[in-house]
């Protein structure tokens, strides 16, 4: 059944590489619900040894630096992707385009959309650096090695563009509303509102993955598929925790919203 609309595997390693990408992005998400935080946003001074005991690895950054340590690697991954493989027909050009819209989308967003509260740890930081960067340079890199291999049966790019197109764009538009609830002088948290966070707290996380879906279903690899799987178990875990959080800090937080799927989680 896979085999009707994946592209098999170029070796081996590569399979490998699916693996273990996979078990580290679940690895992620579960540790997020023992309580084993990425220390950003609302929990980056939580378990402070988490990441290592190395005080350079502690070090604290300010929340723009960290989240544009985290997506500028990928996001250059995704420009040098179309000098390092220039050719490969439609669907390759589809792959590198959305691989480098989603990262660009994100550093504008550090730049001229976010307002930050708290900091990011550099270990975090390079943590997330590194496993984004990874998958920016691994897809484009497999969809170079499948060049010229039969197609999957079932064509999904186009499915895919439509599903990327609405991720990218429903996760901008909930960083807006995010970005709307305080001014530049205002630290503190609130309950968002406006958009779908009236059903879920976290939305954007939500809109993410679709994105990450959309990008898999335009390559049609087993490592992209991996790789939407893995950040969609890890973003669950992150909603997971942060609805917790919101329900510790506001007596008020309307019960009946979720962490990440409308009526459901």
């Amino acid at each position: 059944m896979f085999q009707s609309f994946l592209y098999e595997e170029p070796s081996s390693i590569i399979t490998a590489i699916t693996v273990v990408t996979f078990a580290f992005l679940a690895y992620l998400g579960i540790s997020e619900i023992i309580g084993k935080h990425l220390q950003y946003s609302k929990f980056w001074n939580v378990n402070p040894n988490s990441v290592s005991p190395s005080n350079f690895l502690q070090a604290k950054l300010s929340s723009r630096i960290g989240m544009l340590i985290l997506y500028t690697p990928a996001c250059i991954m995704g420009f040098a992707s179309f000098l390092l493989y220039p050719n490969g027909g439609i669907r390759f050009m589809m792959l590198k385009s959305a691989v480098t819209i989603h990262f660009l989308k994100r550093d504008l967003e550090v730049l001229f959309v976010h307002k930050y509260s708290g900091g990011m740890v550099l270990g975090t930081a390079l943590i997330i650096s590194s496993a984004y960067f990874m998958m920016a340079a691994a897809m484009t890199y497999i969809q170079h090695l499948i060049l010229g291999h039969t197609e999957p049966e079932i064509d999904l790019k186009y499915i895919g563009l439509l599903i990327f197109v609405v991720g990218i764009s429903g996760n901008f538009y909930h960083h807006y509303i995010l970005s709307k609830l305080r001014d530049n002088r205002e630290k503190g948290y609130k309950i968002p509102q406006g958009g779908l966070f009236g059903l879920v707290i976290c939305p954007h996380y939500l809109f993410e993955i679709l994105g990450f879906l959309g990008i898999a279903f335009i390559s049609q690899t087993s490592f992209s598929f991996c790789c939407a799987m893995g950040c969609a178990l890890y973003l669950m875990g992150r909603s997971y925790v942060t609805r917790k959080w919101y329900l510790s800090k506001f007596e008020n937080f309307p019960k009946n919203v979720k962490a990440l799927i409308p009526f459901v989680f």
